[in-house]
């Protein structure tokens, strides 16, 4: 059976991360956007790991420019921006395609998992994905969930 576990992902150097690393962690994926009406989520997401990444918790962001092209083109621009105006210091990982041809692999998991509303399609910036501590999809959320919206069920996972 397949789990996020089995994925390789790109970190913002370009090396590949095997996300075994996270093997036993209950992880929040999301794919982000730096130029987006709801980049104000990166404060919420923060907070959130500030409060569990001592029980293990981990929240992996990775920036998509597929939605109006609301992402930074380079990288470094990405991370600086995240730090700068959010203090985010969970992982951020490569400018990725969350739909399409050139999807992330990762992604194409997570959809298949637990697909959206009308169609398995991520359709717009922020949409998170709950994993247990045995890499598999607990929950899919909305764009406008708010991180604080989805604590307790973070907090089940711990």
């Amino acid at each position: 059976m397949t789990t996020v576990y089995d994925f390789t992902v790109k970190k913002t150097n370009g090396t590949e991360q095997s996300l075994k690393e996270f093997e036993g962690k209950p992880l929040l994926i999301v794919n982000t956007a730096s130029k987006c009406g709801l980049t104000d989520q990166f404060k919420e997401l923060q907070e959130i790991y500030d409060q569990y990444k001592e029980q293990g918790f981990e929240i992996l962001g990775f920036p998509c420019g597929q939605f109006n092209n609301q992402e930074f083109d380079n990288i470094e621009e990405t991370t600086e921006f995240c730090q700068l105006n959010y203090g985010v210091t969970f992982p951020m990982y490569g400018k990725i395609d969350v739909n399409g041809e050139n999807e992330e692999p990762l992604f194409s998991y997570l959809k298949s998992e637990k697909g959206g509303v009308l169609s398995k399609d991520i359709k717009w910036n922020f949409t998170k994905f709950l994993i247990d501590r045995n890499g598999h999809v607990v929950e899919r959320y909305a764009p406008t969930t708010k991180p604080s919206k989805i604590e307790k069920d973070i907090v089940k996972q711990l």
